[in-house]
């Protein structure tokens, strides 16, 4: 990856032997690999067995969890946070867990759209929820950096799983919660 790297700061018409991109290639390869490192992880290592026994079966709810991904059209990032909720049967993830499934997803070339869907699907799999919401708010570079340059755009994405796509007012409750 680093001889890629060289090669790309070579074609725009820079000079390797520059003192500030002597070492550029090397550290912009670590960068972009600690940036998709949720290609190697699995949803079972990251969720390592904490998945507790509950009686609890009303909304459970992590809001604002940061999430900072990559374009998969323009290999540029997107920021923003992930609202997830879940409506426990039986078992409640560790609360960590629910950040650490954003991340694991969130670190990988992704369009907003899919990567909404994946956590969803992900907390439903994993817990055997009766519903599951995620929202994620995000500003996205290649729309703000490039292109039509409009810099307080906000994309919202929704998925609606269960007892939040069956029940308007579980998906109101989470709505409200969020907002």
């Amino acid at each position: 990856m680093k001889e890629h790297f060289a090669n790309i700061i070579t074609s725009i018409g820079e000079d390797l032997n520059r003192p500030g991109l002597q070492d550029t290639p090397a550290r912009a390869a670590k960068a972009f690999q600690f940036l998709t490192r949720g290609y190697h992880q699995t949803l079972d290592e990251v969720v390592n067995g904490a998945l507790f026994p509950s009686d609890s079966n009303e909304m459970i709810l992590v809001k604002d969890i940061e999430l900072y991904s990559m374009c998969e059209h323009h290999l540029l990032p997107f920021i923003g946070k992930a609202h997830v909720a879940y409506i426990p049967t039986g078992k409640v993830l560790g609360l960590s867990k629910v950040a650490r499934i954003v991340d694991m997803y969130a670190r990988r070339l992704q369009i907003q759209e899919q990567l909404t869907t994946q956590i969803a699907e992900s907390i439903l799999k994993i817990t055997g929820a009766s519903g599951v919401g995620v929202i994620i708010e995000a500003k996205h570079m290649c729309m703000m950096m490039r292109g039509v340059e409009k810099q307080n755009s906000l994309m919202k994405t929704s998925a609606m799983l269960g007892g939040f796509r069956s029940s308007q007012a579980t998906r109101m409750e989470f709505l409200s919660l969020v907002n």
